[in-house]
């Protein structure tokens, strides 16, 4: 019966999430608003059927892991150095002030000042899962905005880490003394010190000379084994061993995991779980809600959802802009922090089993933070109108402008629109690093043409990186490879090998990152080209047909035919060889537009 539980479970709610996702999205909405509302359709308080709610949380703690072990492999330690001045403070300061305005409410309706503090705190933490999809969702996420939130999200798990480790003692001991507090403090610091050493020290070395030797066997599936082993059981020890939560865990295995050259070929192939479990998560969330609790109790809820949309945004904000940074930036951390999720449910529940909070509380941290998971898609996409009618408005915006003038580090160069100031010279992307496309790296450099490189030949990619030549080991068929080698942002892609794997996809792909983007492919037979062009690629060359078109031309000069006869040939074959497709071979002697590479 468990195991049909499970199954029923899995199915249910991931086809409930398919179904609402669906419709959340013809809507104009985020999907995540359809994952949260089908599971209030498969919750305990609505008609139907009912999931089995603690398999529900256990299979979207799995998901929280593997998320937590991709944010970790995409934000890197030097990244978060880079927002130190910013994130620690601004972070530790706005989890004060919510805990504070938590628990002001709390005691307006009647509570204790002790559940009132805990109350507030979980309403100071944002929802780590709900964040990265957002920034993700808007293209932030690699951008300062994006570094600054996840870095302030860190700052606030580690002070969560601390409150789980310490409120157990304080609850347990009402009567210690300030000694008992200091060494609860103490020893909650010593062991997380220990953990992110230890992660950092030894996995720092034994991880990567791991993967290198899993990789050596060139077995996907044992690569995919490992790292989903890594991310699962460093999380696990993190727990067990040192009382912290699985999350942090895996996001520490994952920085470390993002350190080496595997870092995208991790995310892209060792993570496939990744998405169907982090929306389970949101289904778990949902079922949790008892829509009854909204007519229950509206003012504490209201209350509630006062201190998460205005309070601790308004702070965010404040603190951003007295640190001085751009106004855009401000409003987008403080809009991407209005929300509360998995950390918020832990800390309820933990306040709840130590008698502090009740069902009433439960259920109000619940609903506020389905409302504001919901909110947080739509008001993010505000941002840029509001930044605009902010900058329509002269007196406003010259106080802006002079009270926060931009103080970002130097690796965090903004352009006006406030996205990194990368690339701003002409940038291509070569899949494969054979004698094709060694040549064609080697003319893109010639003419000045930055390019980057996608090869599975760990190998050939660190002796690319000794040289100084960007390049980035991975499938070019996976999403997280071609957004990594910047095919966002580049001028050209070209697809240098022949038979490449899965080569309509890595077209398709780049079409969905990058529409501008001109595609030149190489085929291996001439019948392939017709699926090429299809797909997306400009320019298709296959050997089969340049050969046509060299033997032909060389039999027309040692005929004596005019320059004419031959491009009127040439032309002919083309047309015979590919149906009207006009190619055009790259040659060291052609010209190239300084604004976008002629093939």
């Amino acid at each position: 019966m468990h195991h049909l539980d499970l199954i029923l479970t899995l199915t249910g709610g991931l086809a409930v999430a398919l179904v609402f996702g669906y419709l959340t999205h013809w809507l104009g909405l985020s999907p995540i608003v359809g994952y949260l509302l089908g599971g209030i359709a498969v919750g305990p308080y609505t008609p139907g059927f009912v999931a089995n709610r603690a398999l529900a949380e256990q299979l979207a703690e799995v998901g929280i892991i593997l998320l937590m072990f991709g944010v970790g492999l995409q934000f890197h330690l030097k990244e978060l150095l880079a927002v130190r001045r910013i994130a620690i403070p601004g972070a530790i300061v706005q989890s004060v002030l919510a805990t504070v305005l938590g628990a002001v409410v709390a005691r307006a309706f009647g509570w204790r000042w002790a559940a009132g503090i805990v109350f507030g705190l979980a309403l100071s933490v944002a929802s780590t899962v709900v964040l990265m999809r957002v920034l993700t969702d808007n293209s932030d996420l690699h951008t300062p905005t994006g570094h600054i939130a996840v870095g302030w999200l860190v700052v606030e798990d580690l002070f969560t880490v601390l409150v789980l480790v310490l409120l157990p003692a304080l609850v347990g001991s009402p009567q210690a003394g300030l000694g008992h507090v200091l060494l609860a403090l103490g020893l909650g610091m010593l062991k997380v010190a220990i953990l992110v050493a230890g992660t950092f020290l030894v996995g720092g070395r034994l991880i990567p000379w791991l993967l290198e030797r899993v990789a050596a066997t060139h077995s996907r599936e044992l690569f995919t084994l490992t790292v989903l082993v890594l991310a699962l059981g460093i999380a696990v020890a993190s727990a067990m061993l040192f009382g912290v939560s699985m999350a942090l865990g895996a996001f520490l295995a994952g920085m470390v995991v993002g350190r080496s050259d595997f870092s995208l070929r991790a995310a892209s192939e060792a993570l496939p779980m990744r998405d169907a479990f982090a929306v389970l998560f949101f289904v778990a969330v949902g079922m949790l809600l008892n829509p009854h609790h909204l007519l229950e109790a509206p003012g504490l809820v209201a209350a509630t959802l006062g201190v998460i949309l205005l309070g601790k945004p308004l702070a965010a904000l404040g603190i951003v802009l007295l640190l001085r940074y751009p106004f855009r930036v401000a409003l987008a951390v403080a809009i991407a922090l209005a929300q509360i999720g998995e950390f918020s449910f832990i800390l309820a529940i933990l306040g709840k089993e130590l008698g502090l909070l009740t069902d009433t509380a439960m259920h109000t941290v619940v609903a506020t933070a389905i409302i504001s998971i919901t909110l947080n898609p739509l008001l993010y996409r505000l941002i840029d109108p509001v930044a605009a009618w902010v900058t329509h408005r002269p007196r406003l915006w010259d106080w802006l402008t002079t009270h926060t003038h931009p103080l970002l580090p130097p690796e965090s160069a903004l352009i006006p629109d406030g996205t990194p100031a990368a690339g701003l010279h002409h940038r291509a992307v070569v899949v494969g690093y054979g004698p094709v496309g060694q040549t064609v790296t080697r003319l893109l450099q010639d003419n000045n043409i930055a390019p980057t490189i996608i090869e599975l030949n760990r190998d050939t990619v660190r002796a690319l990186h000794e040289a100084g030549v960007a390049a980035v080991y991975g499938d070019a068929s996976h999403r997280e490879i071609l957004q990594g080698a910047g095919v966002g942002s580049a001028g050209s892609l070209i697809l240098s090998a022949a038979g490449l794997h899965a080569s309509t996809e890595v077209i398709r792909l780049a079409w969905e990152l990058n529409p501008a983007i001109q595609i030149l492919a190489r085929a291996a037979y001439v019948r392939d080209s017709p699926a090429l062009h299809q797909a997306g690629a400009e320019y298709v060359f296959s050997g089969e047909g340049e050969v046509a078109l060299a033997m032909t031309e060389a039999i027309l000069l040692s005929l004596g035919a005019t320059p004419e006869q031959i491009d009127r040939e040439r032309e002919r074959v083309h047309r015979d060889l590919v149906g009207g497709t006009t190619e055009v071979a790259l040659c060291p002697n052609m010209e190239v537009n300084g604004e976008r590479p002629v093939a």
